[in-house]
């Protein structure tokens, strides 16, 4: 018996956590898709036909939800490691007339990381609500919780990624989106 709890606890790999993705990688590959579909679970589509709701009614289609939920929960805390980069150096924004530059988006991280951090928290407790909402089987409070990532997500974009674009801010402004 005391041999099991002198036992020494695995110890993580030297040089801290290993960060082979940029916060674009990240976006692209976990809070796009986990997001998108979380917009697409549950929704009011008014029709020639009326009203008709979408929401997951059956324990796999809640189960689906769940795990894009998951996703979009921890991927905050990656997108504010210390130290992860904004995008590979030889990436280039593919709307340049509307969107920073990734080093210009990499230098108003840095200017104010704490900014950036507080932004991803928001998407984190977003999702946190989402999950307790799929847990409870609650359509409403999950209808609910969509929208506030999706204010989490435009309000950091609106930062970050094209602060420039006067009618995307002018829209925010009448949504009360911008912080």
């Amino acid at each position: 018996m005391s041999g099991a709890c002198s036992r020494q606890q695995p110890q993580p790999p030297a040089g801290g956590p290993v960060m082979a993705g940029t916060v674009k990688d990240i976006m692209d590959s976990m809070v796009n898709p986990s997001s998108d579909f979380l917009f697409d679970s549950v929704a009011e589509i008014a029709d020639e036909r009326g009203i008709t709701q979408k929401a997951p009614h059956t324990a796999e289609e809640w189960k689906a939800v769940r795990r894009q939920a998951i996703q979009l929960l921890e991927a905050p805390s990656l997108l504010a490691m210390e130290g992860r980069r904004v995008a590979r150096p030889s990436e280039r924004s593919e709307n340049p007339q509307i969107e920073l530059q990734p080093e210009e988006i990499q230098t108003l991280v840095d200017a104010d990381r704490a900014s950036f951090v507080r932004r991803a928290r928001r998407l984190q407790d977003a999702a946190s609500s989402a999950l307790d909402a799929i847990d409870k089987k609650d359509t409403t409070a999950l209808f609910h919780a969509i929208e506030g990532i999706d204010k989490a997500c435009e309000g950091c974009h609106l930062h970050y990624w094209y602060p420039n674009d006067q009618r995307a801010q002018q829209a925010a402004k009448a949504q009360g989106l911008v912080d």
